[in-house]
């Protein structure tokens, strides 16, 4: 265990950062960033585009500011690269296999998707890639055209042979499948924000409600509304942990638990000055200060300090529930401030280590025992593989 310790101790601390996908991992580095997905002909297929965010005014990088932005870009790039993971890891599978015989089948994914991110980034390292990846640029233009039966009669219209589809056919096929996705996509990302509204502001706000009127504490108090907040804050981290917990017993979302651990320990790895070699990844710790983990665990700390902030009465004598509506209302328009306030406290315990860090981190590492699993040697390979790509070669990514 202390020889994992030792190993695991970094000589420097770096800004690229990742996330888990399907059968995938996502790297973002100061100036590049790479998906590596590993799809159902057990090949690693890698797709590389810039991160964009240099760019930016100055007033999108001011503390607070630039997490609120980095925060929502981050949304925005990881639901893009989830859904090209699906369709890595399973479509293209899926299409390939319902394509006519004597048609030839490429070897790789068609496009390379650009995502949009706001990360800082820079350009990657030269890197061998493994054997058995297939990277986007060596992916094929187009599919071969199928062989279409023709009659020898010119006066004779033509006859196609039911059970062969042309390429306009398969690509027509593939299109819909990919908006089939992207549409289910959507609803998930729809019912996922409503369902953090409703979980995380209004069931723990009209709930504190409930229980101080049980109490007969008066909310209007001092007293009163500092034991709300704490209130509110109990309940929350309560649905969050068994929420987190219970999306766990799934078992491709602990697939994809295995590929965060995957990335956490590529990243110490790195970290540690380390060849980047399965073997020595897999002796590295699971469990990092800079997970987005950590980063949810932290926001509902933040808010349960800006709740103590929020008078409980808005409309004197209206209805409680008027009123804790409108409270609920004050704590989603203050969502971005806490989104900021967070983001500063996990990027200061990424970049320090002391006690003051280890307080911060402590919840998050705690929390990070449900959503950060051993990964196996293959998904060390794709961690690898995403990684090697956006580590640049004049240290930009160092931040000690």
């Amino acid at each position: 265990m202390s020889k994992n310790k030792d190993k695991s101790c970094p000589v420097m601390k770096t800004s690229i950062g990742g996330q888990a996908l399907i059968e995938g991992i996502m790297m973002r580095g100061p100036k590049r960033s790479a998906m590596a997905v590993r799809n159902m002909q057990d090949e690693i297929v890698i797709e590389e585009w810039d991160t964009p965010g240099n760019s930016r005014p100055g007033f999108f990088k001011i503390p607070v500011v630039r997490g609120i932005f980095n925060f929502f870009d981050s949304l925005k790039t990881g639901y893009k690269a989830l859904t090209r993971s699906a369709e890595i890891s399973t479509l293209d599978a899926i299409t390939k296999s319902d394509k006519p015989e004597g048609e030839e089948k490429p070897d790789s994914v068609p496009e390379e998707p650009k995502p949009e991110e706001t990360a800082e980034g820079e350009a990657s390292a030269p890197s061998d890639v493994q054997a058995g990846e297939t990277t986007a640029e060596e992916s094929p233009e187009s599919t071969p055209e199928p062989a279409e039966s023709r009659t020898e009669n010119p006066d004779k219209p033509e006859k196609k042979d039911r059970n062969a589809r042309t390429k306009i056919e398969v690509k027509e096929e593939e299109k819909l499948s990919k908006f089939q996705i992207s549409i289910v996509m959507i609803i998930g990302i729809v019912l996922g924000l409503v369902l953090a509204v409703g979980l995380f502001i209004l069931a723990p706000t009209y709930s504190a409600t409930g229980i101080l009127s049980l109490t007969g504490l008066d909310p209007t108090t001092p007293q009163g509304q500092i034991w709300r907040s704490v209130i509110e804050g109990v309940i929350k981290i309560i649905l969050l942990v068994g929420y987190v917990a219970a999306v766990a017993l799934m078992k491709d979302i602990r697939r994809t638990y295995m590929y965060h651990g995957a990335e956490h320990k590529t990243i110490f790895c790195y970290e540690a000055g380390l060849p980047l070699t399965v073997e020595n990844v897999r002796g590295m710790r699971r469990f990092h200060p800079r997970c987005g983990t950590s980063f949810m665990i932290l926001m509902v700390l933040v808010s349960i300090f800006i709740g103590f902030f929020i008078p409980s009465v808005y409309v004197p004598e209206g209805p409680v529930w008027l009123n804790t509506l409108i409270r609920a209302a004050i704590k989603l328009a203050l969502v971005p401030l806490t989104v900021g306030i967070g983001y500063e406290l996990l990027k200061f315990a990424g970049r320090h280590d002391n006690i003051l860090t280890k307080i911060i981190s402590a919840p998050g590492i705690a929390l990070q025992h449900l959503t950060v699993y051993e990964p196996d040697d293959d998904m060390i390979e794709v961690a690898i593989a995403a990684v090697q790509k956006v580590i640049p070669e004049d240290g930009s990514d160092r931040i000690r």
